[in-house]
């Protein structure tokens, strides 16, 4: 090949990819561009006051398609698939009790985005935030209020893998005392002090203002522990736990456990944890549930899976009976009058 064809393969080369690096950049653009434009059929969501102490309410974050997407969101909880009322406010993850609520919320940034917790009061206003040290994942008030909770990871995206890293952070919102890292609680393993580099904690569900469950990770083994604020401490009560959710009972814990058999990147199904027996039992979803899964009543368990939109949520019976039902399209991160 001569010289002068070389140097037009080239050219040709060089435009070839120049014009599949446009059509990418349209295709992206278009795509996010779609997103802030409703959908035919998708949940009807409009504009309005939003509060999170009014009665008869659930809220989350709208995943639906359109100018209110990723808003904190609420609806009849007697009519789930009804109209939806969106605040403004956006969050990556959001959770409420007694009128208290935690949002974890992307900076957007001319070169990268950063993350913050914002604690908000009934009517969504802001009190205080924090900046995190990576991107949210796990959000909890305590039933009374008085603390929040957030996790992040540090590194890594995803519980399925090996390398990552959290933390988790716990604010006392009488006094604004933060506990930046619940790694620094002492860790009890067998009723002994256990200390570990691989220590890691993640998913706090509160049973009051200063005691609360959650799981470490340490020598490839997951726990679910007991905590306490005030003597901060950590102690295993029951292996194979992830993202424990309490009862409003305070009795059962509901979680994701990892099963033989499942692969390796959906290995989790939901599960319940009777506190006083330590028995276990499997609900009716069958599915992979990546969630931390919230109690709607003392029944009725509520988690998500992915959706046409990023996330549906579902529930299920938390006995074992019946079988998983969709409850709500296109939402992420749901919270239930007076439940933790």
């Amino acid at each position: 090949m001569s010289r002068r064809n070389r140097l037009l393969v080239l050219v040709a080369a060089v435009l070839l990819l120049s014009g599949l690096a446009t059509a990418a950049t349209l295709h992206a653009a278009g795509r996010a561009a779609e997103k802030d434009r409703a959908q035919v059929g998708g949940p009807p969501v409009r504009s309005g006051t939003v509060t999170l102490d009014a009665p008869g309410r659930s809220v989350f974050r709208n995943m639906a398609w359109g100018p209110h997407r990723d808003e904190i969101t609420s609806v009849s909880t007697a009519d789930l698939g009804g109209p939806r009322t969106a605040s403004g406010v956006r969050c990556l993850r959001f959770h409420t009790a007694a009128g208290t609520g935690i949002c974890l919320q992307a900076v957007h940034g001319g070169l990268r985005d950063t993350y913050r917790a914002a604690v908000l009061d009934s009517h969504l206003r802001e009190l205080r935030h924090y900046d995190l040290a990576g991107i949210p994942t796990r959000a909890r008030v305590s039933p009374d209020g008085r603390s929040v909770a957030w996790t992040v990871f540090v590194s890594g995206d995803s519980y399925a893998g090996t390398a990552f890293s959290t933390r988790t952070s716990i604010l006392d919102t009488r006094t604004w005392t933060l506990d930046r890292d619940l790694e620094a609680y002492r860790f009890f393993l067998d009723d002994r002090p256990h200390r570990a580099s691989d220590l890691n904690v993640w998913g706090v569900t509160f049973a009051d203002a200063n005691r609360f469950y959650a799981t470490v990770a340490t020598g490839g083994k997951t726990y679910l522990v007991g905590g306490d604020r005030e003597a901060r401490t950590l102690h295993a009560l029951h292996t194979n736990v992830e993202c424990p959710s309490l009862s409003p009972d305070g009795t059962r814990i509901a979680y994701k456990k990892r099963v033989q058999g499942a692969s390796s990147d959906a290995p989790w199904r939901l599960y319940v944890l009777d506190l006083r027996t330590l028995r276990e039992s499997a609900t009716a979803e069958r599915r992979n549930v990546d969630d931390q899964a919230v109690w709607r009543d003392g029944n009725t368990l509520v988690y998500s899976l992915p959706g046409d939109y990023g996330s549906d949520l579902w529930t299920v019976p938390a006995d074992g009976s019946g079988k998983p039902a969709l409850a709500l399209k296109a939402a992420l991160a749901p919270a239930f009058t007076g439940r933790s």
